[in-house]
């Protein structure tokens, strides 16, 4: 065996081995909940099961098949990026390279169209929000619990912005913090408000958008499989237990709920994030600041 044949070798090999571990959480939950979930003929829309419960002192702390799910997702995410960054080259010489260079353009492409050059370093958090939001509501193809219908994953995921909202209002100074809110002096209440409600309706519409889905998806898979009864419930042997109608019109709800809706609701929460930390970075305000903390350096801190 030749040293290029070895070497082909031992990137086919760990190829291989990041794969596994890209679809290896993602198995890991399905095994759980084929284990842990109690199988029911009526209709479940119970939130998410608990595996866990510690006691703290406030109060209990659950460990949740959302919170399993989503670092099942975060873990295949790592993964998966090792993945595709395997045996990057200075000119792309393999496809996985030319579809990873085209996401990155078309991130930073977002970025830029929509917060402004100075925010170009911003488009490897927006290509995480869009990935992890968009694979968490993909995992109900598996039949798993996706974690954005869990209200509590979505309100970590808005408080993490909102902390980003208010850092990049603070690099204009605690003055012009304060200024933000008084611009006009009659707005102070309202734009309090605003604050707060920012992340309560980016949590809301994330939420409300994905849990609708589920929801109507198992009402419809519900109600087709009681009217296969009725309507072909007279079919003779075992044809009469066969729910016919829940063929195929489900799937054709799946994509739409869990593929089209789970991949634009994180594109609209990535857009939010944007708008949201953009529109509290005052430019001219920061510039000012700096012209200032640069001519009083310069004058002896004088």
């Amino acid at each position: 065996m030749n040293k290029s044949t070895s070497k082909t070798l031992k990137f086919i090999l760990v190829d291989c081995v990041l794969l596994t571990c890209t679809f290896l959480p993602i198995a890991f939950v399905i095994i759980l909940e084929i284990l842990t979930r109690v199988p029911s003929d009526d209709i479940s829309l119970s939130g998410a099961q608990i595996f866990f419960e510690f006691n703290m002192p406030l109060q209990k702390l659950y460990i949740t098949e959302a919170q399993v799910n989503s670092w099942a997702v975060i873990i295949s995410i790592f993964f998966l990026c090792i993945f595709l960054t395997h045996g990057l080259a200075p000119k792309a010489k393999t496809k996985r390279q030319l579809l990873l260079e085209w996401v990155v353009e078309q991130t930073e492409k977002l970025v830029n169209g929509n917060m402004g050059e100075i925010f170009k370093n911003f488009a490897p958090f927006i290509a995480t929000v869009i990935a992890l939001s968009a694979f968490s509501s993909l995992l109900s193809l598996f039949g798993l619990y996706p974690p954005t219908s869990d209200i509590n994953i979505i309100a970590g995921w808005a408080l993490a912005v909102a902390g980003l909202i208010t850092y990049y209002r603070f690099k204009c100074g605690p003055i012009g913090y304060i200024k933000s809110f008084c611009d006009p002096i009659g707005m102070l209440p309202l734009n309090v408000i605003n604050e707060v409600a920012t992340p309560v309706s980016m949590t809301f519409r994330h939420y409300g958008n994905i849990i609708s889905g589920v929801v109507v998806s198992v009402l419809v898979g519900a109600g087709l499989q009681g009217l296969s009864h009725i309507v072909l419930g007279s079919l003779p042997g075992i044809l009469g237990e066969v729910p016919f109608l829940q063929i195929g019109i489900p799937a054709v709800l799946s994509v739409y709920f869990d593929i089209f809706s789970g991949c634009l609701q994180a594109y609209i929460f990535a857009m939010l994030t944007m708008m949201y930390v953009s529109g509290a970075f005052n430019i001219d305000e920061f510039e000012l600041r700096k012209k200032k903390k640069a001519l009083k350096k310069a004058n002896g801190g004088n």
